[in-house]
């Protein structure tokens, strides 16, 4: 290694298209032969890519751009992301900063510190995001240490949820080229990846402002490709799937049967607060459809909790509601009061000690479900992408519906996918053991 040579390091927080955002930068500054080097590492660049979902997200962002400049005086500190998109004023004030991108124009970062470098001041390049039409450029040509590639295929959000400042953050709703998606999938597909996973900040709304495709339409291209074997959905809004969509992903040999769709509440009255495009017997029909297609699909939400107004009986709905879908899993999380939403003028805040006491209710409820969802899989014979080795008992996979299943053996399988029967045995355990058939 060059001993001259600079070196970056990189913080990421919050979800997977910031991660996917970071590793799109890290090929930027590898392309201009920077060293990545780990976070705690003497570094040349930190760059911070922030996350504001919560209150909590934003105090972290800014714990890791001062702990950045105490690990090197001398280094640039590159602040980019969703707090510095929304909250520029509040970073400005941070010293330690000196460049301010958010989440736009992070494709020109290194001209951003060229310029730093010419006088040191702070710069604040956070442009107005709610005006963009385009998807930013930023891809992957190579992904790193995974067994499943992400793919980033959209930005933005236009449904303005009250409690939510992700559509202040991201902006407008921005699909990349299908044809552009294809090439990345056919790269990664080269590059011995067998499953890709299609992310973005609104997936359910892929090509609306394109208005001649669809998600379906983009899943069934990418179903084409040679070794492809899997392409498994994030997040997505519960509308979005109807008969005819599921119709035509069940005849696609690639799709994985696991759907993430967003719940936030199991009461009608707050969910209509928060302003979500659904009713529960909605939900609950959607939820039956997708049964009579893929009978052991895996459901998987996430659910708020102490949201403005939320009563005892309110949250007994949603536990009661989460009980009746039977959920895989549920991503338990405290309402976060975000300036510039309506919920953050709403009466009626909900006590912290109220917000932890119900997070604690419902996890306890989701490992109860969890359990439940692994015994209905008991016994099947499943196809299993192995992964890493794990600890003593061998190797760790997921099925087509994301259970993971641990197999013992000699042989070296990481990467590869093997067909077998799953058993649920160690009921201390989240994970099925594989038989080979």
């Amino acid at each position: 290694m060059n001993s001259s040579q600079k070196k970056v390091a990189f913080m990421t927080l919050g979800c997977k298209v910031n991660t996917y955002d970071s590793e799109a930068m890290m090929e930027i500054f590898e392309r201009a032969d920077y060293e990545i080097v780990d976070f705690t590492e003497i570094a040349d660049v930190y760059v911070i890519n922030t996350c504001t979902v919560t209150h909590l997200g934003d105090q972290k962002s800014r714990k890791m751009m001062r702990r950045a400049k105490r690990l090197n005086p001398d280094a640039v500190i590159c602040a980019v992301g969703c707090y510095v998109q929304v909250a520029p004023e509040e970073v400005e004030k941070i010293e330690e900063v000196d460049l301010m991108i958010g989440t736009k124009n992070r494709i020109e970062i290194l001209s951003f510190i060229d310029a730093h470098r010419q006088d040191q001041n702070q710069r604040d390049f956070v442009s107005d995001i709610m005006r963009e039409k385009v998807f930013e450029p930023l891809t992957i040509s190579e992904v790193k240490g995974k067994t499943r590639a992400v793919i980033k295929i959209q930005e933005g959000c236009n449904q303005f949820c009250t409690y939510c400042i992700v559509p202040f953050a991201r902006g407008p709703v921005r699909s990349r080229i299908k044809e552009d998606v294809v090439a990345e999938a056919k790269r990664v597909v080269e590059m011995g990846y067998r499953e890709v996973v299609l992310s973005g900040i609104h997936i359910a709304s892929y090509g609306v402002d394109q208005g001649n495709t669809d998600l379906i339409d983009l899943i069934e291209e990418l179903d084409k490709i040679d070794g492809l074997k899997r392409i498994r959905l994030g997040s997505m809004e519960p509308k979005f799937v109807n008969a005819s969509r599921l119709k035509r992903l069940a005849v696609l040999d690639s799709f994985c049967p696991h759907f993430h769709l967003s719940l936030q509440s199991g009461s009608d009255t707050v969910l209509k607060r928060m302003g979500r495009h659904y009713t529960t017997a909605e939900y609950l029909d959607i939820v039956n459809q997708i049964r009579e297609v893929f009978p052991l699909a895996a459901l998987t939400t996430d659910v708020m909790v102490g949201f403005p107004g939320e009563t005892p009986a309110e949250f007994e709905e949603t536990l009661d509601f989460a009980r009746a879908v039977g959920f895989y899993k549920i991503h338990v999380f405290k309402y976060s009061r975000r300036l510039g939403t309506k919920a953050e003028k709403f009466e009626d805040q909900v006590d912290e000690t109220v917000k932890t006491a119900r997070s604690h209710i419902l996890s306890e409820l989701t490992n109860e479900l969890e359990e439940k969802f692994l015994i209905k899989n008991d016994g099947q014979i499943a196809e299993v992408l192995f992964e890493a080795t794990h600890d003593d008992n061998g190797y760790e996979g997921h099925t087509k519906n994301y259970i993971p299943v641990v197999l013992n053996t000699d042989e070296k399988i990481n990467g590869k996918i093997i067909e077998l029967r799953v058993l649920y045995i160690n009921t201390h355990s989240n994970k099925l053991t594989g038989n080979f058939i």
